[in-house]
């Protein structure tokens, strides 16, 4: 939040300074896509990762777990100076940032992954949508709740596909397992006639052109990852906290080492990554 001061210019009521990183969480490497578009728009911010490994997925837990997670999980970033949470998490977006947003509204700036994509959509002419995610996401309604009331005519069709999140932590990608189990999921009648599908789940865009050639290419298929990213560079712009300071640290934690973590985390961030273990639970 801004304040005007009477000569026009504005200060925050966060005491935030531009070189303090953007801090962004996860229950694994989903987060990882939405960090790295982060990284591509925003290369001079640094970021401070936290993977809930040892809790993943969310998408199983219950909506008092998530939000109790995701309240210490912020607690963590907001200890290490982020002058931004991104819950980089739907399942987490949908439980718990309503609760997030009433304890730390006044002290960082928030950020989910689900409202940016709804306004987006909301801005194309789509009669027909799906939108896929974990049991947690999907069942507490939030896409739809919020796709229907600024889309009024738009059909939107929501499906779970639980196995997607382990079956990318084990690391089975590009294979003819997760192929069978994509298709497996979505060639369902359910599906049919769509003209885009939310991918509800920020681990799904690691498999985003094995989905995408379900539908022949033919189907807009939408992730978080830009569209966040994008309102965030623009959210710092106007709060004149956009780091250009030429000093970049990138930190990652997860509260259970894995070494799939550590694997597309290097995929993602091309060489070393300061990697460690965060136990905040005990």
């Amino acid at each position: 939040m801004t304040i005007p001061h009477k000569d026009g210019h504005f200060f925050n009521i966060y005491n935030i300074v531009k070189e303090q990183p953007i801090g962004i969480f996860d229950s694994g490497v989903g987060g990882l896509t939405v960090a790295h578009a982060i990284k591509q728009i925003l290369p001079g911010e640094s970021i401070i990762y936290f993977g809930d490994t040892a809790h993943l997925p969310y998408g199983d837990k219950s909506a008092e777990s998530i939000r109790y997670y995701s309240h210490r999980i912020t607690e963590f970033l907001l200890e290490h100076n982020s002058k931004v949470v991104l819950v980089a998490c739907n399942s987490a977006s949908a439980s718990a940032f309503d609760s997030l947003k009433k304890e730390f509204s006044e002290k960082t700036i928030l950020f989910d992954v689900i409202d940016p994509v709804v306004d987006y959509v909301s801005t194309r002419n789509f009669s027909k949508i799906g939108v896929i995610g974990t049991k947690r996401t999907i069942s507490s309604g939030t896409y739809e709740q919020k796709l229907r009331e600024k889309s009024h005519d738009t059909e939107v069709v929501s499906l779970a596909t639980p196995l997607l999140v382990p079956m990318i932590e084990e690391g089975f990608i590009f294979d003819d397992i997760s192929n069978a189990i994509i298709r497996a999921y979505l060639s369902g009648e359910s599906l049919s006639g769509i003209q885009a599908l939310i991918l509800g789940c920020t681990h799904y865009p690691i498999i985003k052109n094995q989905i995408s050639k379900i539908f022949n290419f033919n189907i807009e298929v939408i992730d978080s990852a830009r569209i966040v990213s994008i309102i965030l560079r623009n959210t710092l712009e106007k709060k004149g906290l956009l780091n250009d300071s030429g000093r970049v640290k990138d930190q990652f934690f997860v509260s259970d080492y894995t070494t799939y973590f550590e694997k597309i985390a290097r995929m993602f961030f091309e060489g070393e990554i300061n990697l460690k273990k965060a136990d905040i639970w005990s």
